[in-house]
């Protein structure tokens, strides 16, 4: 493949958005004629005077958008959208296969996803990536604090130590 044509390629790339936008950018773009994804999963939320089931989005501030290189300026201009998430100073591309697992994992009968709080978890406690571009890599902590842990990851033969907020791991 050329280089002109590898550049219109369409891939999966990850989005951040303003606080609380993930689902109006998603429409936005799909507006716009993108192929976007906000992964949402249903919540069942208690009001003083009632419960209601809401869709709540399941990576808060990140959407999965497929672009290639020519869309990106029109992406970055579109109302609620920061910018891209990074790897290696480029856009993370997210594989096809990633996306659809959690396609599948959301269409499954009453999937849930819990997010619990662990703060100042033990050195040497083997975790599990529940969110975001690592999801579902397995690792070990390093140090943890209030708000943050720092996970060792063993992934293509390389060793990688990346901070996550603690919402993000699970103990194994």
């Amino acid at each position: 493949m050329k280089v002109e044509e590898v550049a219109k390629v369409k891939t999966w790339h990850v989005i951040y958005t303003k606080s609380k936008w993930e689902k109006k950018v998603d429409g936005l773009l799909t507006k716009n004629g993108f192929e976007s994804w906000c992964p949402v999963q249903k919540r069942e939320r208690q009001w003083s005077d009632r419960k209601k089931i809401i869709e709540e989005p399941l990576f808060r501030s990140y959407v999965f958008i497929k672009a290639n290189k020519e869309d990106y300026t029109k992406i970055l201009s579109t109302i609620g959208v920061v910018n891209f998430l990074y790897f290696l100073k480029k856009p993370a591309v997210i594989r096809d296969n990633e996306i659809e697992a959690i396609r599948k994992y959301l269409g499954q009968f009453n999937a849930n996803i819990q997010v619990v709080d662990m703060a100042n978890i033990p050195a040497s406690t083997k975790v599990s990536i529940n969110q975001g571009l690592f999801m579902g890599q397995k690792g070990e902590v390093i140090r943890s604090g209030k708000k943050t842990v720092f996970v060792q990851l063993q992934s293509i033969n390389m060793m990688m130590m990346v901070e996550f907020k603690l919402a993000e791991i699970s103990v194994l």
